[in-house]
């Protein structure tokens, strides 16, 4: 089966692509995997040969990811000290922890999210260079 050339008029709408990447997918065709691992990007797809290792999403996903958690976790830690006002050694062993453990839970997906906008607009993460 000869290379199919993937035009910018052929991609998908960006809403679709984000949510393909929400899941961690092919933000082009919805069927194949766009990782390798945990935030490796396969270089083509198996499923419609998309080229998805040109996208470099550098700084965005991880910038998405501390916006995202510290909404989550900022209003939780200050509701706890309003409610409860325990010590701050409470505050040390909870929300370190839960940070942490909400970025590396939620970094993979955003990537994939990130990934579908930048596919579904033909942006590669090379522009300026």
């Amino acid at each position: 089966m000869p290379h199919e050339t993937i035009t910018f008029s052929r991609r998908p709408v960006w809403s679709t692509a984000l949510w393909r990447g929400l899941k961690r997918r092919c933000p082009h065709c919805g069927e194949g995997a766009a990782f390798s691992g945990y935030l490796k990007l396969i270089p083509t797809c198996t499923a419609c040969k998309a080229p998805l290792g040109e996208v470099r999403a550098d700084d965005a996903p991880p910038y998405f990811t501390i916006v995202a958690v510290s909404h989550v976790v900022v209003p939780a830690m200050l509701a706890l000290e309003q409610v409860a006002a325990p010590p701050t050694w409470v505050h040390m062993a909870i929300w370190p922890l839960l940070t942490v453990a909400m970025t590396l839970a939620t970094l993979p997906f955003i990537k994939g999210g990130v990934l579908g906008v930048m596919w579904a607009v033909g942006l590669k993460g090379d522009e300026h260079h």
